[in-house]
């Protein structure tokens, strides 16, 4: 057995992942106790990486050869890659001639190596002339981007990881890392821990597990962060808490910011976030009474039309009370992909050049060309995220080339981007998956390498550079996407006469060494760096020049700062409300964000059952009254409706929420949530976006929630074979759109098993649904009432139930699941199994929604154990009996609360 060290693959904290390797598999993996960023810490979707590359699940769903298909309405052939690279090279050359360069567009991903990143952008920049090209990390970092840039003058987070540790403040605004960061997350535990005096403020929508653990909690209103921004440093200002010698010294621009927010005033702010003067008050003499004062952000700052602005004005904040540069100090955007770094720093934008230079800027564009060896970049502006879909749906973009992600999923307002899809005349996908939303619009599908399989580096979001090695080699006739795309320009290089190659690159260290040239004297350079350094003295973080001995921790310590000046730039910023406005009609504020154990499109997590136990459905979140008011009921089926489009899915109330607001998991789309002309979460969403960054409002939509008139459930259940369980999925899936609402999900742990539910299905749709499940077998319990519309099918196997459907009355479901799942033998129950209504078998009680994932400790468990505690330390108490929190650590937030629950 060997080990390999690499990183992990999901959010932007970059932890060090050591996995071992049989040669041919991935076994196991664990936390590298060495990498900085983790110190051995993995959270729940890290920890089980190695079984979302298990080869019975892998066989299922990867993309394993190219394949071809010549119309629409055809289904996908295997060709060869000889065929499938010449067949694409073939129709970009041809589509450049007689349309233009700018009639091609390539989206890409955050979750590419850097060596990817860098090799796409040079195709489009400088081999094709065209600047379309955008990643999906325009969804999620291109305002933080703009925000950097237009206060610090360089898109360069200025903190580190070691900063909380210095900190006496900690202003979360706009991020749940309990969830979406939780790596980082323990760091700030340990934090308080070991300094009682650490302040935490949250701010958030919603009372998040983040929320619930802070010293403050502003429960701000949906878009409504700039004016607490600008109100906090409205009372700075009045309490003279501002650092007047920094700001004369190291700032410019203060004079024009201080009369704007001279009119956010206590009672303003408080009406517009909809919270307290006094916490208000609080949170501004906290902030600028702190030594450290350190801040933590992410997408309800970005994913919003003023995204930029309130970027802007956190910094502002930070630039008015002279935190920044220091130990513990300092406005620090928390990246949300494993590489969105990365991407940045090679260019990989639309309007971004290798190494921070600017489109825009005609030296910077002459700097590449050179580098290059190209005659020229060109200026036109590229087209954005939404612009590119939106040029692809009015025929000016031909040819669309997707890589490494999932717009049929994660894109806003989905009708108009499968609308995009179905009018382009060709859609490459290269991809790791074959089972993605996307792939179903493909044209050509090229196989990509995943996590465990690539080579290269990334880059996370303290600016450290980590080294990625491959584990196992790539499965199938999959390539590299750096490779893929060098083969492909070299066969365009060929059809257009080019008698030398842009690309001559044999190896990721070549496009590597590339790319670190490029940043020669620039903010991040990198000449100091080489894959052998990375390799024997491990990560490091940025700028590392030539003839330097380390990475530089934190930035702007000597207050001089890139720009013209040298000086930071205070951004005038002035509040404005949301796009998407509620009205009666849409009375609704819709939020978005992640669960704590899923991943954007769960085309990876989506096929580790075990990972659907904490949230297993989807489900939309409303505050208990609004449901009171609706008559609405938890696990209702309701209709949610924005301008664009709807989505019907269950409900459940939830104390998290405030009366007026909704919540959806972003990672809920049709690949398990379906129905008539519905597309999941980013049917609903709005693709609005910043006018300075160009990122979309995905964190509000006006929305109407009705209770849907579906009366009439279906659900079944059972064991699958592992080799088939995601090969069932997928023909579930195709048949969702059949019945008004639909979902499909996995279940269990050592076995796997998966649920179907649908609303107002066909008879034929229901004996489709049971012959899937093998609930058609002669030797199936049977009960039928024609009378009533209700049945039930139930197999046993050794003694055991194997599947269950139910079909009008499903009042069963919650002791037949748990039945089910739990291995419980039926021997006993007799007539029960089959017995309409609810009643459970006498003495049974199920587990409840498991809390932690690590050692599959269910919430009904935790709450017995917790009130044996007595006066002992309820928390160490339950980790002590259960060891419930004491590996990742991701449940501790949520343990807490079930302990404030029992103490009470």
């Amino acid at each position: 057995m060997k080990e390999v060290r690499t990183t992990c693959c999901y959010c932007g904290t970059g932890c060090g992942v050591i996995a071992s390797t049989d040669g041919q598999t991935i076994t196991a993996v664990r936390g590298d106790p060495d990498h900085p960023a983790n110190f051995g810490r993995l959270c729940t979707k890290g920890s089980t990486l190695h079984l979302t590359m298990q080869p019975a699940l892998q066989q299922q769903v990867r993309l394993l050869a190219p394949q071809l298909r010549t119309g629409r309405d055809l289904p996908h052939a295997a060709a060869g890659w000889d065929e499938a690279a010449g067949f694409v090279a073939g129709r970009l050359v041809d589509t450049l001639r007689r349309h233009g360069p700018d009639s091609i567009g390539l989206y890409v991903s955050g979750q590419l190596l850097t060596e990817d990143y860098y090799v796409f952008n040079k195709l489009a920049k400088g081999l094709l002339g065209t600047n379309n090209i955008d990643t999906n990390s325009r969804l999620c970092m291109s305002s933080a981007v703009a925000g950097y840039k237009q206060t610090l003058g360089a898109d360069a987070p200025p903190a580190c990881y070691e900063d909380i540790d210095h900190a006496d403040l900690i202003f979360i605004a706009g991020a749940n890392p309990a969830y979406a960061h939780p790596v980082l997350y323990r760091r700030i535990e340990d934090a308080r821990r070991r300094n009682p005096e650490l302040k935490l403020i949250v701010a958030d929508p919603r009372r998040t597990d983040t929320a619930r653990d802070a010293d403050l909690f502003l429960p701000v209103q949906p878009g409504s962060d700039v004016a607490l921004f600008n109100g906090m440093l409205h009372l700075c200002l009045w309490e003279d808490l501002v650092d007047l010698d920094f700001i004369g010294r190291h700032t410019e621009g203060f004079a024009e910011l201080k009369a704007t927010v001279r009119d956010y005033t206590p009672a303003f702010v408080a009406q517009t976030c909809g919270i307290r003067e006094q916490d208000l008050l609080t949170a501004a003499r906290w902030f600028g009474q702190s030594k450290a004062a350190l801040s933590l952000y992410c997408q309800g700052l970005n994913q919003s039309t003023q995204g930029t602005a309130k970027n802007a004005a956190l910094i502002n904040l930070h630039l008015a009370t002279g935190q920044i540069g220091k130990p513990g100090a300092g406005p620090f955007s928390l990246t949300g992909q494993p590489n969105a770094m990365g991407g940045r720093e090679v260019g990989g934008l639309a309007n971004l050049l290798s190494a921070h230079r600017d489109l825009a800027n005609p030296e910077h564009r002459a700097e590449v060309a050179r580098l290059w060896g190209v005659d020229e970049v060109p200026a036109t502006p590229g087209k954005t995220a939404i612009e590119m879909f939106d040029a692809v749906r009015s025929g000016e973009i031909k040819v669309l080339w997707i890589v490494c992600t999932n717009p049929a999923q994660s894109l806003p307002d989905q009708a108009r981007v499968r609308e995009a899809l179905r009018q382009a005349e060709l859609v490459i996908v290269q991809e790791a998956y074959a089972n993605t939303a996307t792939a179903a619009f493909a044209d050509v599908l090229l196989p990509a390498t995943s996590w465990g399989e690539k080579e290269g580096t990334v880059t996370n979001s303290e600016r450290r550079i980590t080294r990625v090695q491959p584990v196992v080699p790539a499965p199938g006739e999959a390539r590299h996407d750096w490779a893929i795309a060098v083969d492909i320009a070299r066969r365009i290089e060929a059809l257009l006469g080019r008698s030398s190659t842009l690309f001559p690159y044999d190896a990721p260290e070549q496009v590597w060494n590339e790319h670190r040239e490029s940043t020669r004297g620039r903010d991040l350079d990198i000449t100091g760096l080489s894959y052998a350094l990375l390799d024997g003295e491990g990560p490091q973080q940025w700028p590392y020049p030539e003839g330097a001995k380390a990475g530089r921790k934190r930035l702007y310590e000597d207050g001089i700062f890139p720009t013209a000046s040298g000086r930071a730039r205070f951004a005038n910023t002035a509040w404005q409300p949301p796009a998407d406005k509620t009205d009666p009609r849409f009375p609704f504020r819709l939020n978005t964000g992640r669960l704590r154990d899923q991943w954007h499109g769960m085309s990876r997590t989506g096929t580790v059952a075990q990972l659907f136990a904490h949230a297993p459905e989807p489900s939309v979140l409303m505050a208990a009254e609004d449901m009171q008011r609706r008559l609405l009921q938890d696990g209702d089926l309701v209709e949610v409706k924005s301008r664009r489009g709807a989505q019907v899915l269950t409900v459940q109330a939830s104390d998290d929420m405030r009366s007026g607001q909704a919540y959806i998991p972003m990672h809920w789309g049709d690949e398990y949530l379906g129905g008539q002309d519905a597309f999941g979460v980013n049917g609903l969403t709005s693709p609005a976006f910043d006018p300075v960054s160009r990122q979309p409002e995905l964190k509000h939509a006006a929305v109407a929630v009705r209770k849907a008139e579906l009366p009439w459930r279906f659900l079944a259940f059972g064991w699958v074979a592992r080799e088939q369980v995601l090969t069932l999925q997928q023909r579930l899936r195709a048949q969702m759109g059949d019945f008004a609402f639909a979902s499909v999900t996995l279940f269990g742990r050592e076995r796997v098993g998966l649920l179907f539910r649908a609303a107002n299905p066909s008879a034929v749709g229901i004996a489709q649904i049971q012959q899937e499940f093998g609930l058609d077998d002669e030797d199936v319990l049977r009960y039928d009432d024609a009378r009533r519309a209700v049945s039930r099918r139930v197999r046993v196997a050794d003694g055991k139930l194997a599947a269950i459907s139910l079909a009008g009355d499903v009042a069963a479901e919650r002791w037949l699941r748990a039945y089910l799942e739990e291995g419980h033998p039926v021997s006993g129950l007799g007539r029960q199994l089959l017995q309409p209504g609810a009643r459970a078998p006498e003495g049974f009680s199920a587990r409840g929604k498991i809390i932690c994932n690590c050692f599959n400790i269910a919430e009904d468990t935790i709450r017995t154990v917790a009130a044996q505690a007595g006066d002992a330390d309820r928390l160490a108490f339950l980790q002590q009996q259960l060891k419930c929190g004491t590996q990742c650590g991701s449940c501790v937030p949520e343990l807490k609360k079930l302990v404030a629950a029992a103490s009470a």
